[in-house]
Order: structure tokens, then sequence, then C-alpha cells
């Protein structure tokens, strides 16, 4: 990117910054904590006390507040920079902790993203990678779907040679009920550009993030 000086010269600007924004449709919480407070009635739980001490009173609200929080993905500014320095190996984030909701039972996926991409002409603030990551997060999910869009995301607004995106989570779906597997977790990865096509890149991504193991 160019711009002008008083005089007609022209200077490069090194920063670029893209909006990535996904506003969910309107919200209402009165509705979701009523709508809270008889779903756990319909499963027999009574939110009013009658012995007046009054601990499941605000449950409802808490548990629309919640949702809300985790179902609302965060805008934020996509800064690049003019890969000035030509750097091309590979920059690599690990151990993004991120948390997610499984769009089957609407109960949380914890875990880690690995997120990394190889240069191009431009180069991204670091901190922009799990912010990235937790944009794709809040709201329901696949842990394949995240994964791809974590890396489709970064393709679109990085345009790099290479991308590689890893995520290991518990999925308290498969935890806390159904097959009770306590502790398992489930690894899912998208590879792209050369991170896929060239055996060096490929090897050294999954050597650091693990995968070779």
């Amino acid at each position: 990117m160019t711009a002008s000086r008083p005089g007609g010269a022209e200077v490069t600007v090194l920063a670029n910054r893209t909006r990535i924004t996904d506003v969910p449709p309107g919200r209402d919480l009165d509705a979701a904590e009523a709508a809270a407070g008889l779903f756990l009635q319909a499963l027999g739980v009574q939110t009013a006390d009658p012995a007046g001490r009054g601990d499941l009173a605000l449950t409802p609200r808490r548990f629309a507040t919640a949702y809300a929080e985790l179902l609302s993905p965060r805008s934020f500014d996509f800064t690049t920079f003019a890969n000035t320095e030509r750097y091309d190996e590979l920059v690599l984030v690990r151990d993004i902790e991120f948390a997610s909701v499984c769009e089957h039972h609407l109960l949380p996926f914890v875990g880690v993203a690995h997120v990394a991409y190889l240069p191009a002409d431009r180069i991204v603030g670091l901190s922009k990678l799990p912010r990235l990551v937790e944009h794709y997060a809040r709201r329901p999910q696949t842990q394949e779907r995240l994964t791809t869009q974590v890396a489709d995301g970064l393709e679109e607004h990085l345009d790099p040679r290479g991308v590689g995106v890893v995520l290991e989570a518990e999925h308290t779906c498969m935890s806390l009920r159904g097959a009770r597997a306590r502790g398992a977790r489930t690894t899912t990865s998208a590879l792209r550009g050369l991170v896929r096509s060239d055996p060096s890149s490929r090897a050294e991504f999954l050597t650091l993030t693990g995968g070779a193991r």
C-alpha cells in the first residue's frame, strides 16, 4: 500500500487493518432468561426455592448470560505489516487456548490451537492469531469446521505462501455424557499451500506442533 506525501513523493504504508466482524442477530436476554427458567423447570429443577433461600433464583439469568458470552464473536482489527525483512520461514503460535460450544449438544469443548503460516509479502501481528481463533470459536461449532475456518481466515486476510492449523480439544459432550470418555482428546488439522505440498515445510510444522509423535 502506498500514500502520497506533500510534493508528490510516495511512501510505503506498513500497517494494514482489516476489520473482522460477525454481528450475531438481535439478542434478547430477558427472553433467554425466561426460556432458561422454563427449560430448567421442564427438567425438574425448581428455580423458585420454597425454603426462601433463593440459591437458584438467579440461575436462569446467569445461564442466559453465560451462553450469550460463549456465542458472541468479538470484532477485531486484523493488522498486517509489509514483510520488509523478507522473512520466509515458518511463523508459529502454539498452545492458543480456546473454548467453543458443540453445535450438537450445546456443551463446551475446550482445548488449544497451533496456528502457523509461511509469510509472503506481509506478516501479521502475532496477537491477531489468537484473536482469529477466538472469533471463530464463539459460535455453535464442530471442531472440524473451526479448524477449517481459522485456516480459511488466515489465507483470506494474509495471503501467505502456506498455512497450518492444528486443534486439540476435549469435548464435554463425550466426556460428561454418552461415552463418558474422560480425558479423550480430538485432534484436527488443516494444511494449505506449501505447508501441505512441500514435504520439508509440512514436516517442520508437524514436528513443531507435536504431530510427528
